[in-house]
């Protein structure tokens, strides 16, 4: 029999070739003559329930109540009545006899009895499902008596089953009825099908078929009957045999007892209403039952009770049936949380709920809702979501958070709370290992750059210490661009004393990413300043940096010297020193997960301890490292650092040969930062020149005609001083000398830098026979000009050709030494 049917329903059959399910084993046990199965839709394979009837006419008695049925199912709907899909009937062969069968889909259900077995509970958490159950099917028999007029008519164990989510649903509605109460003089059967019911289950009216006294009872009086039933096969175990075996009430709670015997009263008139069962009854007030009616009607709830609840429902949750809790109560708060009916709490309890789940099936039933609540608009619920992102961080795959997840956390970056802000930056350290290289270098690091300029210095600290962890997730290029700008030029120059200790911790946990180059020139001038810093444990913490910088220039420079690379020693352990105390105090709020070996943080706590942006509490929370900290060792100066690749999509511009990156206005926001320059020697040296030049007129040397004056002799010298230029030029003398020794007008013009913006010193105008002998008072600029020449020239003529006698005018060249002059000639 089980051979044909699974071959009709799955298509090989003579009459169901268009049955969109599959049919699968079948159940133990199911109402008079059906058989239940397990099935599956052809479409999408979500589970169903399908229930055939077979006789071998159509003119079957079975058949007809299987007919009238099916009827009843479709056009009746409750929340506690069984959800009908589809029905068809069919013609068959089962061999040489021909068979018609009836085919009723519905949503997945189990058998009662096969379900309570399964679930075997005891004590007080059964009495509390028992309870939840029965509530159910009391709610279905009060809709059918007192909504519809209808009787069931054979309402027991049978007739019950359970669904996915363990609620208890009605059906059996073969012998289903609606009752005729203005005919109370007619002996005609109500009931139609009232055969189909075993005798154990009818009252003593029924039984002896006294129909004008049915009629004469309330709509109610069966089906209490049969209310009564149940209750007795519930909870003794036992399927009913026999009416006298209701008499034993040793298995019936004595809060439930009163109402059971009122619902097998003798007298039809007597019994009680099933919708007082519901209202009335003591054993109805439990935990489970209070708790699955208030999460029924959370809309109708206002904003505190609601937050009431909440706050008592983990508590309630350690005390019921743990699969219970699981299959009912998760996804009805999973559901209330998603359509927005529940409050910020609620995600609490749904997180401890899920915790309870094998991970597959959180990630089918918790994280889809989880991911929803990523958009909702409600701050309270993104904070939560924030507060608890390391239960459930390492659920989401790539893909969800990179296209799904990050976009909604971004905003948080720059919400007007504080605290929001915080929140946010401290989610970037399970989220960022998630990210696509674009969405790390494009988006991430340009909020981490707004951020480390934040007016909370809180923020500004965690933020230097996220891009000390997910460091190890940029590539070559970003790291290049970014590290050294954000860590010297930004961090090590804050006004808040813990940011600065992070600046020099991330460097010294990210030492291995630096070539020796940037070591030297850009990481050590900065740390040195920090020796003399105000505060003692920036200052401890910089010695520190400054001894593992120093170590590492030292193992270089025994590489070089020696070609062999010395092992790394107390480098080492002062970089895993440095390791264990960075970023500790940073993102304390961050709970552990998983093994301790596995979870180690970057840094400890140490010696400074920050107050919170937003509250007097502890500031930020242990940063955790998700991967162990490279220890610097001289392979990492072995190779010749690559060149950073173009500007790209990350918007941190190029930086080339380890260069300082050239970071314009759209270079994700380390733009306003000045990086250290690398000094050049030359104009060191010459500056240092500069400084120690006396600034007082010098004296008068002795006149000596053999000996060349000192401008002209100095002349190469002060070619190569930048500083020269913006000194009053020395005027050229107005003879010519023995000996001269002309310089290259075009070899100072190409290294005097500021040759540009330089006062040009005078022309001559005479071209003396012999050296000068006496200062010429006509000079404005002999007060600080060198020694004049000590013989007096012959005049020249005005064409400056040595042709005439006559002194050329002087007023000619005071005019241009005054017009581009800075010093006062008087003028």
């Amino acid at each position: 029999m089980f051979k044909f049917l699974k071959e009709v329903v799955s298509g090989s059959g003579s009459g169901l070739k268009d049955l969109p399910y599959n049919i699968s084993e079948p159940y133990a046990s199911a109402w008079g003559s059906w058989v239940h199965y397990r099935g599956t839709s052809k479409d999408d394979g979500s589970p169903v329930s399908i229930f055939s009837l077979s006789g071998s006419s159509s003119q079957d008695r079975h058949l007809a109540a299987g007919r009238n049925g099916v009827k009843r199912l479709r056009t009746v709907r409750h929340p506690n009545i069984l959800s009908f899909l589809h029905s068809t009937e069919v013609e068959g062969f089962d061999g040489p006899s021909q068979k018609h069968t009836i085919y009723i889909v519905t949503e997945p259900v189990m058998p009662l009895s096969e379900k309570l077995k399964e679930l075997n509970l005891g004590g007080t958490q059964r009495d509390e499902y028992y309870a939840w159950g029965l509530h159910q099917i009391a709610k279905a028999v009060s809709f059918l008596n007192n909504d519809c007029k209808l009787v069931h008519g054979n309402v027991c164990v049978s007739s019950v089953v359970v669904t996915q989510t363990l609620d208890w649903k009605l059906h059996a509605f073969d012998v289903l009825s609606e009752f005729d109460a203005n005919n109370e003089a007619a002996n005609s059967p109500m009931l139609q099908f009232e055969w189909l019911v075993g005798s154990q289950y009818k009252p003593m009216e029924l039984s002896k078929s006294e129909w004008a006294a049915i009629r004469k009872s309330p709509p109610w009086a069966i089906d209490a009957w049969g209310l009564g039933c149940l209750i007795y096969e519930i909870f003794s175990g036992l399927k009913l045999t026999k009416t006298e075996e209701l008499r034993n009430t040793a298995s019936i709670p004595k809060s439930l007892l009163p109402d059971y015997q009122r619902l097998l009263s003798s007298a039809p008139s007597r019994r009680m209403n099933p919708s007082k069962l519901i209202d009335n009854s003591e054993f109805f007030q439990n935990k489970l039952v209070e708790t699955i009616q208030f999460m029924e009607i959370l809309n109708l709830k206002d904003s505190v009770e609601k937050d009431s609840f909440f706050r008592k429902l983990p508590n309630i949750a350690e005390q019921l049936p743990r699969e219970i809790v699981l299959k009912k109560l998760l996804p009805v708060l999973a559901s209330s949380l998603e359509f927005g009916s529940a409050a910020a709490p609620a995600l609490t309890v749904l997180l401890k709920m899920g915790a309870w789940l094998p991970p597959d099936q959180f990630n089918a039933k918790v994280l889809p809702t989880i991911v929803k609540l990523f958009a909702s608009n409600d701050r309270a619920i993104r904070v939560s979501l924030l507060q608890h992102i390391d239960q459930f961080g390492d659920s989401l795959s790539s893909q969800i958070v990179d296209e799904q997840v990050f976009p909604h956390v971004a905003t948080g970056f720059a919400d007007t709370s504080a605290f929001l802000r915080e929140l946010t930056l401290k989610s970037m350290l399970i989220l960022a290992p998630k990210l696509s290289q674009r969405t790390l270098s494009g988006s991430l690091l340009k909020y981490l750059s707004k951020l480390q300029v934040d007016e909370e210095p809180a923020i500004r600290t965690n933020t230097t210490i996220l891009l000390g962890n997910i460091a190890s997730y940029m590539n070559e290029g970003t790291r290049k661009r970014v590290l050294i700008n954000a860590f010297t030029v930004r961090a090590l120059r804050d006004t808040f004393p813990p940011a600065r200790s992070a600046g020099i911790l991330a460097l010294t946990v990210t030492s291995s990413y630096y070539d020796m180059t940037e070591i030297a020139t850009r990481i050590l001038p900065n740390v040195a300043v920090l020796t003399i810093d105000p505060d003692s444990d920036v200052r401890t913490k910089a010695f520190q940096a400054l001894d593992q910088f120093l170590s590492i220039a030292r193992q270089n420079h025994e590489k070089l010297t020696t070609g062999v690379e010395s092992k790394v020693g107390d480098s080492t352990g002062v970089q895993a020193n440095a390791s264990s105390s960075l970023l500790g105090w940073a993102m304390s709020s961050l709970t552990q997960k998983g093994k301790a070996s596995d979870h180690a943080p970057i840094v400890n706590a140490n010696s400074s301890t920050v107050s919170s942006a937003t509250s007097n509490s502890s500031l930020v929370p242990d940063l955790q490292s998700t991967e162990p900290v490279r220890t610097a060792s001289m392979s990492s100066f072995e190779q010749i650092a690559p060149p950073s690749p173009t500007r790209s999509a990350d918007g941190w511009g190029d930086a080339e040969d380890g260069s300082v990156p050239d970071l314009g206005d759209e270079d994700g926001g380390w733009d306003d930062v000045d990086p250290f320059e690398e000094p050049k020697p030359t104009s060191l040296t010459n500056i240092q020149a500069a400084q120690k030049r006396p600034v007082s007129q010098p004296k008068q040397p002795a006149v000596n005609s053999s000996r060349p004056p000192p401008s002209m002799k100095s002349t190469i010298e002060d070619e190569d001083d930048p500083w020269g230029s913006v000194t009053a030029p020395v005027p050229k003398p107005a003879t010519k000398t023995l000996n001269p020794k002309p310089a290259s007008s075009s070899a100072r013009n190409e290294d005097d830098l500021w040759g540009s913006i330089a006062a040009p010193a005078p022309k001559s105008t005479v071209k003396p026979l012999k050296p000068a002998t006496v200062n010429d008072d006509s000079d404005p600029w002999a007060a600080i000009a060198a020694p004049p020449p000590t013989t007096k020239a012959k005049p020249l003529s005005s064409l400056g050709r040595g042709r005439g006698t006559k002194q050329s005018q002087p007023k000619l060249g005071a005019q241009r030494i005054d017009r581009t002059s800075s010093g006062s000639s008087g003028f």
